[in-house]
């Protein structure tokens, strides 16, 4: 009996041993960059930068004020055709609807008028002068016929102005050409609407959009920090990642009363007419502090447990997680106050990828 439990302790122990070296822990191997991802990497050297403070608003993208045009109009009447639609882009000079005018047929009435009289002063000042030169006619005669038919000249010029003024149409028609060239952001009519040049309301409202406005709200604690002439960076959330370069280019000194903001204008070229007006803007101000500091990429930070972390690189099977203290981020530079030393190298493009990659 007792040699069948010795036996049976025996096997006992023989198991337990397999077991425990079947769970042995595997060693662990250091994490090696594959090459297909170390061609593609960015990495940067750590360097000493000018420090620039920067400041972050939010806005709204706005019409360039300076290069907007209402249209209003000149005569009464009824719009018959309306050629164009809100957002449109039109040349100076294009026409953007007809308008039926007893007004314009009274004004086509009065240039044939003109016209006609001044073929008959003409003609009277050819004959005067026929007579004149026979003895005929006297010189009080001959100055008489030259006073009408200048007259008559100045007359149809006149005429031909208004003319002009009101759409150079002779037909009776009432013509809206644009004043500039630019994009349709208002159209108040359809066709058959009636119009009155006693309505103060506008037909059209044309904007160039190759430069807008992007105004900014600052609050009060953060007017001493600003000033006419800085950089500002200004982005969108409809193109993430795309930063559009500017200047504060007027501040208002006057508080808002309902939101005790100051508005800041920021004005940008747009030739692509990305921006558009009503866009909600993020507006980072930038300036010079005069002092120094460690920068880096802003891609190569990477941000987890509440801390910020980077990748300092020595080669691809040495990479090392590096925790730093952030001082301050400006678009594509970030500001580093303790944790890194110049001249290191770190990884600023993939980051997030290796960093997981490290932790696993």
């Amino acid at each position: 009996m007792l040699k069948h439990f010795v036996c049976i302790l025996t096997v006992i122990w023989t198991l337990q041993g397999c077991n425990s070296n079947d769970h042995a822990p595997a060693e662990r191997t250091a994490y090696v960059i594959p090459d297909s991802l170390y061609r593609t990497l960015s990495i940067d050297t750590v360097k000493n930068c000018e420090l620039v403070g920067a400041l972050t608003f939010s806005g709204m993208v706005d019409f360039n004020q300076d290069n907007q045009v209402s249209v209003y109009p000149m005569v009464s009447g009824t719009i018959q055709d309306v050629k164009v639609e809100l957002g449109d882009h039109v040349e100076k000079g294009q026409l953007l609807a007809v308008v039926k005018s007893a007004e314009m047929a009274g004004i086509s009435n009065d240039l044939t008028t003109a016209e006609t009289n001044l073929i008959v002063a003409r003609q009277n000042l050819e004959k005067t002068n026929d007579m004149f030169q026979s003895g005929l006619a006297s010189r009080v005669d001959q100055i008489t016929a030259q006073a009408s038919f200048d007259q008559a000249q100045s007359e149809l010029n006149r005429v031909k102005k208004v003319v002009n003024i009101n759409g150079g149409s002779t037909q009776g028609d009432y013509l809206i050409k644009a004043p500039i060239s630019g994009v349709v952001v208002q159209k108040n009519i359809s066709n058959n609407t009636q119009i009155r040049t006693d309505n103060g309301n506008n037909l059209f409202s044309i904007a160039d959009l190759q430069k807008v406005w992007v105004q900014a709200n600052v609050y009060e604690s953060d007017i001493s920090n600003i000033h006419t002439g800085d950089a500002a960076d200004v982005t969108t959330l409809s193109y993430p990642g795309k930063v559009f370069k500017g200047s504060i280019d007027k501040m208002q000194y006057v508080l808002d009363p309902t939101n005790k903001v100051m508005k800041v204008k920021v004005i940008l070229p747009n030739p692509d007419y990305l921006l558009k007006p009503q866009m909600f803007a993020s507006i980072t101000v930038t300036n010079p502090t005069g002092k120094q500091a460690l920068c880096i990429p802003s891609s190569a930070l990477v941000f987890d447990n509440s801390q910020n972390f980077v990748l300092v690189f020595k080669d691809k099977a040495h990479v090392q997680i590096t925790p730093v203290q952030v001082l301050n981020t400006t678009g594509q530079h970030t500001y580093i106050s303790d944790g890194l030393q110049p001249g290191q190298l770190v990884i600023s493009s993939q980051a997030i990828l290796i960093y997981g990659a490290l932790n696993n």
